[in-house]
């Protein structure tokens, strides 16, 4: 069953090169896409490899969906997901494709048991209970070659579950036996599926350019309120009621009232980040816990909120405070977001202008 699985793959990825097809059909999109708003997107210009890199991706990903009856969207999650824990830890992780993320250590590969670590035979893999599988067939199953190893995961998830999104879902608890990764992949899909691309980096400034902010470097500033704490995050001094926006392509995950925090919003984006946004004076009535956001879209509005009870304002000027949190796959941690912040304010400015001209 393997081989001919294999070999279906290897004449549909020569079938697209011979043909040059890379279109794919989203379902969702046209319903996906009404929830994200009608904010336009703040686009950024991507480099020519970047560009190259997404549109092979999107190959890769179109071919195995073809024969596996995955839909693209969640082996590109899967792939994103697997990358944002290589960038997080970079050294336990290393590249293994030219292009895709996923990483599968040499026992897993090759099997627990397998004397040969570096096993490429799909037939002794199998053998020894191993992941690895002959994805382009070559022949061999490859741990370096983008093909074999996209094809190895999304063979495994299929052995667990199914092509439908429970028992994908089941097969990503299987393979990772991490809620937590069930839920990003299940975000990541979702996003995906909404706006039917990959490129999806773009990012806004919290607060409309133009209008009256302020704000400076306050990472690691004491607070007092609730005990001694240091401060994680950016605090963005503004009017009472100006709007508040999404930085990034996104999905809610957080939506409600924190004693710290006050009215806060938190998004989780591609690259697992989660944006934090709190003290809010209000939310956008169409935005809710899974709705999918994108850069410049209004999610809220600047106000006091916070220091206390549900409901309580005013101890303390108007102001947003935003942070970014980094997921390791099994904690997350804070890190400073104001050149962040710098950069995006610079990059919309420049925008602006040369609009203007």
């Amino acid at each position: 069953m393997k081989q001919t699985f294999s070999i279906a793959l290897a004449a549909v990825v020569a079938s697209m090169l011979i043909s040059g097809h890379t279109g794919y059909a989203n379902p969702n999109q046209k319903n996906a896409n009404s929830n994200a708003g009608n904010a336009k997107p703040i686009q950024t210009q991507s480099s020519e490899g970047e560009i190259d890199s997404l549109t092979s991706r999107q190959q890769l990903y179109d071919r195995l969906s073809t024969v596996t009856g995955i839909p693209w969207y969640r082996i590109a999650a899967v792939d994103q997901y697997e990358r944002t824990l290589s960038k997080a830890r970079p050294k336990a992780r290393p590249q293994l494709g030219s292009i895709v993320g996923i990483y599968i250590d040499e026992e897993q590969w090759a099997g627990p048991l397998n004397p040969d670590s570096s096993d490429n035979v799909p037939a002794s893999i199998q053998w020894f209970n191993g992941i690895g599988r002959d994805g382009d067939g070559d022949g061999f199953a490859d741990r370096n070659n983008d093909l074999d190893l996209l094809y190895s995961v999304a063979n495994r998830l299929l052995q667990y579950g199914g092509s439908t999104e429970d028992d994908f879902s089941i097969g990503v608890w299987e393979y990772y036996h991490n809620s937590r990764a069930v839920q990003r992949i299940q975000q990541f899909s979702n996003i995906y599926a909404t706006f039917g691309r990959l490129d999806l980096y773009e990012h806004a400034f919290p607060v409309p350019v133009g209008t009256n902010y302020s704000y400076r470097s306050t990472w690691g500033n004491a607070r007092g309120w609730g005990g001694r704490r240091t401060h994680e995050g950016t605090d963005i001094f503004a009017n009472h009621g100006i709007p508040v926006r999404s930085t990034c392509y996104g999905v809610v995950e957080i939506k409600g009232w924190n004693p710290y925090g006050g009215w806060r919003i938190g998004i989780r984006d591609l690259n697992n980040y989660y944006h934090y946004y709190a003290h809010l004076s209000g939310f956008d009535k169409t935005i809710g816990i899974g709705t999918i956001v994108k850069p410049g879209q209004t999610i809220g509005w600047v106000g006091s909120s916070g220091y206390g009870k549900p409901g309580t304002q005013g101890k303390f000027p108007p102001h947003l405070h935003y942070g970014v949190y980094r997921d390791r796959g099994l904690i997350e941690w804070a890190f400073d977001p104001y050149p962040l912040l710098r950069r995006w304010e610079q990059d919309e400015r420049n925008r602006l202008k040369a609009a203007n001209r």
